[in-house]
């Protein structure tokens, strides 16, 4: 049968073009055409808006398709994202504490590397927990530091944690220093109703030249009868920045507001200044 029908073909294909323009087969052939073209035309009129409707369907099926890709992507980018952050804040936060390191001020002590494991949401700016306690050396009271700068001290101990108080807690004192070229020294205490804010209190009359940006530092002390005689924190850390200094406070209230150098909230990693090498004692003063 499939050899009949091309033989067929065959044929007439030759028989067409064997034959004049006005031969019976072209008169078929227009024929044809001429019955079949309405009928073509009316049914491509008819069936458009079904070739719409089902084109429009397509599309609306391709952009869901590639909408869920996007949203995939989106996610898969957002907790990259989040991870590189995360571990971005790590690394700048060793790399201060790396600084602190190595200067004079803790060099006599022995940093303990510890990892914030807990605070108290109902706490803000006051203690944080860390995983690290008495059988790694720790004792209380230890200076804290986190970010290359002071942010408490060790205020509950257990075998394997520890509680620390923040220097934003209304509990927390320590005599600092500002580094304004004469050295004026205060008490930097939390600012009442301001969770993120010090005051440096009790300066001397004649400190006019504290400006704002100045670097505060804890001041540390001596006992001049006992050179050994150190207080509970070391001289130098750094503890936050002059964020105020109005001459008017100054002169009536001898205190300038000080922002912390560390974000208190976003702590991960600190070290605790543990048990200063032999030859030397802490006091149990700010």
């Amino acid at each position: 049968m499939l050899a009949l029908l091309v033989g067929v073909s065959l044929i007439l294909l030759t028989a067409y073009f064997g034959e004049s323009p006005s031969s019976p087969l072209h008169n078929v052939q227009r024929g044809i055409v001429e019955v079949v073209s309405p009928l073509q035309q009316g049914a491509s009129t008819v069936l458009s808006p079904v070739k719409d409707v089902a084109g429009w369907f397509s599309d609306t099926l391709q952009a869901k398709s590639q909408n869920d890709q996007l949203h995939a992507q989106l996610n898969k980018a957002t907790k990259a994202l989040a991870y590189y952050e995360q571990k971005a804040t790590l690394t700048s936060q060793l790399e201060a504490q790396l600084k602190l390191d190595d200067t004079n001020s803790i060099s006599s002590y022995q940093p303990v590397s510890a990892d914030v494991i807990g605070a108290d949401p109902t706490l803000w700016y006051q203690t944080i927990e860390i995983d690290q306690g008495s059988d790694d050396g720790i004792t209380m009271n230890d200076p804290v530091t986190g970010s290359g700068a002071l942010v408490g001290k060790v205020t509950e101990l257990g075998s394997s944690f520890s509680i620390v108080t923040l220097i934003t807690d209304h509990t927390f004192a320590v005599t600092a220093e500002v580094l304004d070229g004469t050295g004026e020294t205060g008490v930097l205490l939390p600012a009442v109703g301001s969770p993120n804010q010090l005051l440096l209190q009790d300066l001397p009359s004649s400190a006019t030249g504290i400006q704002s940006g100045q670097l505060v530092v804890t001041a540390g002390f001596k006992d001049p009868q006992d050179p050994d005689l150190n207080s509970l924190y070391p001289p130098g850390i750094p503890i936050g920045t002059v964020s105020s200094a109005n001459q008017n406070e100054l002169l009536n209230n001898q205190q300038v507001q000080v922002a912390p150098a560390a974000n208190l909230r976003h702590l991960s990693v600190v070290q605790v200044l543990t048990r200063p090498h032999a030859g030397t004692a802490r006091a149990q003063v700010p």
